[in-house]
């Protein structure tokens, strides 16, 4: 992958408690990280208000069901598996495209969203 050098303002005390931890030839890979994180979260989002507008908001009973088939099914948040999921509990049939058919892993579940 091609590189580009950007000049970006961060907050100087989060930056160099990040640079810090990562030290300071890991702080570009770690910035990279977490824009691809934040991209996936966006992509995400948008995929969550196209379904809600279309097949109405996820309720309580919708996360709770969801919850509970997750518990029968002995699946945990990061189960290990491949970065593909089922569609939940309710709205199998609401994703007839390749897109919406699948749920990538959660920018906010350990390991989710790197490459």
């Amino acid at each position: 992958m091609a590189t580009k050098k950007y000049t970006v303002t961060l907050p100087e005390e989060l930056a160099e408690e990040i640079r810090a931890e990562v030290g300071p030839g890991a702080f570009s890979a770690y910035v990279t990280r977490a824009m691809e994180r934040q991209r996936e979260h966006d992509r995400l989002g948008e995929l969550v208000e196209r379904l809600e507008g279309e097949y109405g908001p996820v309720t309580d009973a919708d996360l709770a069901a969801a919850e509970a088939e997750r518990c029968e099914s002995g699946r945990g948040v990061d189960d290990g598996g491949t970065d593909e999921e089922p569609a939940p509990p309710g709205r199998r049939n609401a994703a007839d495209g390749a897109e919406a058919g699948t749920v990538r892993s959660s920018p906010l579940s350990p390991g989710g969203g790197r490459r």
